[in-house]
Parts: structure tokens; sequence; C-alpha cells
């Protein structure tokens, strides 16, 4: 394990091999002193994984943790997130290697967390002054659907419940119960910003403008949205017995 540092920025990739080696210069560029980067890569056959680890081997600021195969976005950032805590980061931000989360926004999500402020900040699309990119009509219906219908589940008034661009303090890591987090997708994103909320801790919204991919193909697919619309349900009916 490498000497720690206070902010560490978990990327979970796979076939980002177009997208890694500029969006690490990126981060490390926008964001503030002491601020590292995890890179999570579940096996990618595009050789993701072997791009990662030669900026490793050339900044000690980038580490790379590989799993043996692909399993879905959540057991992915459980693993980030547990290799940054062992690490010592007090803060961990997670978000998107394809350039759909401006770096530059990072700083924004860092700050926001600071001492005397909030546990959790969540890049928001949907707080007053963010937005999204050129998506067509169905994504951007899909999208604000499942924030509404987890909404409504789940009883929270956090506007973005689905976002993937987040900053936590340790202690909500900590706190929730990261190890019993099983959701892939959407759910992942969902659940664990509610049970930030339902352990009390302090939720910030940020508001960012989120842009499509700059080159490959998402991720997204018809069995990440099945799996929150059972998921969310479930959460609700569990309510905190997870604590």
């Amino acid at each position: 394990m490498p000497a720690p540092l206070p902010n560490r920025v978990v990327l979970p990739t796979y076939n980002e091999a177009e997208n890694l080696e500029a969006l690490a210069a990126a981060v490390l560029a926008a964001a503030p002193g002491g601020t590292g980067i995890l890179v999570v890569d579940d096996a990618s056959p595009d050789g993701t994984g072997t791009i990662a680890d030669r900026l490793a081997a050339a900044d000690e600021r980038i580490d790379v943790l590989h799993r043996p195969r692909k399993e879905g976005l959540g057991p992915a950032y459980v693993a980030g997130f547990s290799w940054a805590l062992a690490g010592g980061a007090e803060r961990i931000v997670q978000m998107d290697a394809d350039f759909s989360h401006d770096p530059a926004d990072v700083p924004r999500l860092v700050e926001a967390t600071a001492e005397g402020g909030a546990d959790l900040a969540l890049g928001s699309r949907y707080a007053p002054g963010g937005g999204v990119g050129d998506w067509g009509f169905l994504r951007r219906a899909i999208s604000r659907w499942g924030s509404v219908y987890a909404r409504a589940w789940l009883g929270v008034g956090v506007h973005d419940l689905t976002g993937g661009f987040k900053c936590f303090r340790r202690r909500v890591l900590e706190g929730i119960r990261l190890e019993t987090v099983s959701a892939l997708g959407y759910a992942f994103q969902i659940e664990t910003t509610y049970r930030a909320v339902s352990a009390g801790f302090a939720v910030v919204e940020v508001p960012i403008v989120f842009s499509d991919r700059h080159v490959g193909e998402s991720k997204m697919s018809r069995t990440i949205v099945a799996e929150a619309v059972w998921r969310v349900p479930l959460m609700r009916l569990r309510g905190t017995r997870w604590s």
C-alpha cells in the first residue's frame, strides 16, 4: 500500500483504453494537492489495465487495482472504496472514466466536503444550475424517471439519486456498511446515497453538467435499469436494517 493521500479519485474501468490516459492527466491537473487516482480495472480486453500500469509506473499518485473479471460497477466501486479506506484516504471521489463527468468539477466536490461542510457531495444534474449535454429524448426520460421513481419510493429530497459523481468523507463509507451493498449500476448509486441520508449524514448537491462519453460505447443496459426498478422498493422495505 502506498503512502496515504488525503483525497483519492476512484475510476472503475472496462474497455476505456481510449479515454484513460487523457482523463487521468485531466483529473490530476484539476484536483487539489494531495489527490491520487485509483484505477479499478475489470480485466478489460482492450488493454486498459496495461495502460493503467504504465501510468502508475510513471506517476506515484496513480495506483491500479486489477480485478479478474467484469462483475459490474457496484462491486468495482466497493473494491476501490475499500482499498482507498485501507490506504488512509479521508475523501474519496467516484466518477466515470469516459469524460461524462468533468474533471474540473472534482475540486468543487472535495471543497463541499471540507471540515464544517457536507459528509457527502453529489454532482447533481437535476439541482438548480445542473444539466445534461446532447442526450436524446429517451435517455433524458429514463434518467429523469429513474430519479423521480427513486425519490418517490425512498422519500428523500435528493434530486439526482442515480448520479455517479460523488465525494464521500471516509466516515460515510465506514458508516453505511459498504460491504453489504450488492447492487450493480443505477441501484448502487441510489443505495449508497440513500444509506448516507438514512444514517443522518449531511448530503449536498453540487450542480454539474453531465456530457456524453467522448469515445467508446455506453455501459448502460436494460438489465441495469431493471435492477434499479426492483431494488429500490426493497431498499425502502429494508429501511435501515443494514446498519
